[in-house]
């Protein structure tokens, strides 16, 4: 889950005691035990040596300012406008508003101002309208809205607080048709619509009854059919469908049986390819070429680490995809006439978004825009030149006191699980360390569980370790990145397996010789923040401190009060209540925080629909009640996850003078 009104009830619900709730990872192991071992991952990775970290030496290193790392801005979403400008949505503001960027880069223009995150942003072809998604304060239910190209007043062009209505968006060749999807307030069923931009007449195409997510991708060049893509609430399968606008007939095109996950990126401009991610056999996604006359999927460039399919260049005769290896990106063009990829000479890190959509085609093809950020690099927009090489910087959205130089360096570290299960991690070595065992250790786990902690700037992360504390960011099973069984080995087992994941993360750095085993902490949000109050309860004496952010604390109320879709997403991963009661209860951080040893700082949105409030309250009772230190800090409209500046910048102030307080403390 990454980044809604609940009730605020302060009822503590029972603690349910089970046999040897806590675990110390010293004793042997049961292989009986649940979840899954998954021995070697894809694909195997050589070992880290803990010998081999080092603490390089920097006379003038120096605690980079929490405030300036919030003022380093970053940006959710990005497009070529027709005219070779480029549309983008950062935080410049402390807001997520949208900008233009001139020509070969400048200061942005800004295009609207408001409270609430501008999300999904898309231009028409014709250039005279950009439309985007806005909800309040964080609660989840969008509404659509368009300004034109130039700047001017926003206009709603839904309105409905009942229902929300949300990108990804597709835009009809004409300008004049935009495809969404569609959610009733109380429904866990997402359906397909589309949205007349002259009349404002909204059409629901589908009328599905499952609990589905439908994502628009794109239009045929004709604006006969909508391209999208069906996925189940659980996230496990996706399939591509092709819908008629004019009677809402729908016929799949890829996934199915054969096929579990076939996600659709682009639809070439001539309508006769698609590009896909496309599961195989082993259980890694690659990115194919589906040429829609013939059925026959060309692989871009088939390797061992997952891939994403990407957008086509304007003449279709390009397409672009990108290679997540082992947290780090690199990029391919594929010729589609000649079948054949070559891989572009792009800065280290993240050069791609989630969605697929970046790198993107300029509108004469000759360039890319693409993100960029590594765990030393603020992020920006660059572009490539396709026929000279050259990258250029297109924003600068850091601050002078952001230094790269002097930021504390990050490597991908591979290591040994309790039971051999091999586990990659983001390490950010602070800078001037001895080698005497005296550091403190902060473990991030990340959200998700469906996700992937991968190297990108992190301001809080850059907030520690500019202040000397060791930090990893595991990917443990139940991550992204390495394979279908590798996503799944967490399933009912959530926070056991994976906890030893997280927990063999601090151990390397243990055997480095540089950090102290007392002063161990942990902070993460959502599955992250799960992650940190299971930590602290069944793991008592291994953890010093710890920082939890919108985390759920029992499965079973979170699911009850959770979103209709969140719902489905946490039944895929436990299983039924009703039918399971005992594995809700066993992976609950409320059966063992109890034990809790560690100061806690609880932080958390008012308004979140993922993780309601209510979590965030059962736990600071439940700690109180059993006089443990803990304290909270509840922000008034926000979501799942922190999005206002300010907001931001306190939490992080809270976090890292929580750890001062418990971590860097002679004990």
């Amino acid at each position: 889950m990454n980044r809604l009104a609940t009730s605020r009830a302060v009822l503590m619900m029972g603690v349910c005691a089970l046999a040897a709730p806590t675990f110390a990872q010293t004793d042997r192991l049961n292989p009986d035990r649940p979840g899954t071992a998954v021995l070697t991952g894809t694909p195997a990775r050589t070992l880290t040596d803990p010998r081999s970290l080092t603490s390089p030496a920097k006379a003038d290193a120096r605690p980079v300012p929490v405030a300036d790392l919030f003022f380093t801005r970053s940006s959710y979403f990005a497009s070529w406008l027709p005219d070779g400008q480029v549309l983008m949505a950062p935080d410049i503001t402390g807001r997520i508003n949208l900008w233009r960027v001139p020509k070969g880069g400048g200061f942005p223009l800004q295009l609207q101002q408001s409270e609430d995150k501008s999300f999904f942003p898309i231009a028409t072809p014709d250039g005279k309208t950009i439309v985007y998604a806005s909800d309040k304060g964080g609660a989840e239910i969008y509404d659509i809205f368009a300004i034109p190209a130039n700047g001017g007043e926003a206009v709603n062009l839904t309105s409905t607080a009942e229902v929300t209505e949300s990108g990804p968006f597709a835009v009809s060749m004409d300008s004049r048709l935009l495809a969404f999807n569609t959610r009733e307030k109380t429904s866990a069923t997402s359906n397909l619509a589309v949205i007349d931009l002259r009349t404002r007449k909204v059409r629901v195409l589908t009328d599905d009854k499952e609990a589905v997510y439908w994502l628009p991708k794109g239009f045929s060049p004709d604006g006969r059919y909508v391209y999208a893509n069906r996925m189940p609430n659980s996230l496990a399968n996706s399939s591509v469908w092709r819908v008629e606008v004019s009677t809402g007939k729908a016929k799949q095109i890829a996934g199915g049986a054969q096929a579990p996950f076939e996600a659709l990126t682009a639809v070439s401009p001539d309508g006769k390819l698609l590009s896909l991610t496309s599961e195989n056999a082993a259980g890694l996604r690659q990115a194919v070429v589906l040429d829609l006359a013939s059925g026959q999927r060309a692989a871009v460039n088939p390797g061992p680490w997952p891939q994403v399919a990407g957008v086509f260049s304007p003449d279709g005769r390009s397409v672009v995809a990108s290679a997540n290896v082992n947290g780090r990106d690199e990029v391919y063009v594929f010729d589609v006439a000649a079948k054949r990829a070559r891989r572009l000479a792009l800065p280290d890190g993240r050069v791609s978004d989630p969605f697929g959509l970046l790198p993107a085609f300029s509108p004469d093809g000759h360039q890319l825009l693409f993100p960029h950020s590594s765990g030393s690099a603020p992020f920006d927009y660059w572009t490539h030149d396709l026929t000279t090489g050259q990258t250029t910087r297109l924003t600068r959205l850091s601050l002078a006191s952001i230094d790269p130089d002097a930021l504390p360096r990050t490597s991908v570290v591979n290591y040994k699980s309790a039971d051999g299960t091999v586990v990659s991690a983001i390490l950010w070595m602070p800078w001037n360390l001895k080698r005497d065992g005296s550091a403190p250790v902060v473990v991030m786990p990340h959200g998700g569980p469906t996700y992937q902690t991968t190297d990108e700037f992190d301001r809080l992360a850059t907030a520690l370790s500019s202040r000397g504390y060791i930090v990893i960011a595991p990917n443990p099973r139940g991550s992204t990145g390495y394979g279908r069984a590798f996503e799944i080995a967490n399933r009912k087992d959530l926070g056991g397996r994976d906890l030893e994941d997280e927990a063999a993360a601090a151990k390397l750095l243990i055997a480095s010789g540089y950090a102290d085993p007392k002063k161990i902490g942990i902070t993460g949000g959502s599955y992250g923040g799960f992650m940190t109050a299971m930590a602290i309860g069944r793991m008592p004496d291994f953890w010093a401190a710890a920082v939890a952010q919108y985390g759920i604390v029992d499965w079973k109320t979170m699911r009850e009060r959770a979103s209709p879709a969140l719902r489905e997403y946490v039944t895929a991963l436990l299983g039924d209540p009703a039918i399971d009661p005992e594995v809700y209860k066993r992976t609950s951080p409320m059966t063992y925080l109890r034990d809790a040893k560690a100061p806690l700082l609880v932080l958390q949105g008012t308004n979140d629909i993922r993780v309601p409030a209510f979590e965030a309250e059962q736990m600071v009772k439940v700690l109180k009640d059993n006089g443990r230190i803990v304290d909270a800090k509840f922000y008034p409209e926000e979501g799942h996850g922190f999005v206002k500046r300010e907001n931001q910048i306190d939490a992080a102030v809270r976090t890292v003078a929580w750890f001062d307080k418990y971590l860097k403390k002679e004990r």
